[in-house]
C-alpha cells in the first residue's frame, strides 16, 4: 500500500487514467456495435477483443493482479490462450460445412 502522500497521489492519478481508458474503450465498444464489418463474426471477434482488453485492465490494476506470484501469471496466460482459441473456434464456425437443410426456417 501507499505509505506517503506522494504515493497516494500517484496511485489516484493512475486509477483516474485507467478509468479514462476504460471509458474510452466502452465508447469504442458501443461504436463497434453500430459499425458493420465485412462479416458478423468479425464484429463479434473485435468486440470480444476489446472486452477482453478491458477485463484485463480491471483485473491487473483494480484487482492488483499485476503484483502476484509467477503461478498467477501462468494461469492468466493459459486462460488468455484458451479464450483466444475459443474466439477462433467461433469465427471458424461460420464456415462450417455441416448445415442442416431447413433447420433455420423451421425454428422461427
Amino acid at each position: 500500500m501507499a505509505d506517503s502522500h506522494e504515493e497516494i497521489h500517484k496511485s489516484i492519478k493512475r486509477i483516474k487514467i485507467i478509468g479514462l481508458v476504460l471509458a474510452f474503450f466502452t465508447i469504442v465498444t458501443v461504436w463497434l456495435s453500430t459499425v458493420e464489418l465485412p462479416t458478423h463474426s468479425l464484429n463479434i471477434l473485435v468486440g470480444m477483443i476489446v472486452a477482453t482488453f478491458k477485463a484485463g485492465l480491471v483485473a491487473l490494476i483494480f484487482m492488483h493482479l499485476n503484483h502476484e506470484a509467477k503461478l498467477i501469471y501462468k494461469i492468466l496466460a493459459f486462460t488468455a490462450a484458451f479464450a483466444i482459441a475459443l474466439f477462433f473456434l467461433f469465427v471458424f464456425s461460420a464456415s462450417d460445412p455441416l448445415v442442416f437443410p431447413g433447420f433455420y426456417e423451421s425454428n422461427q
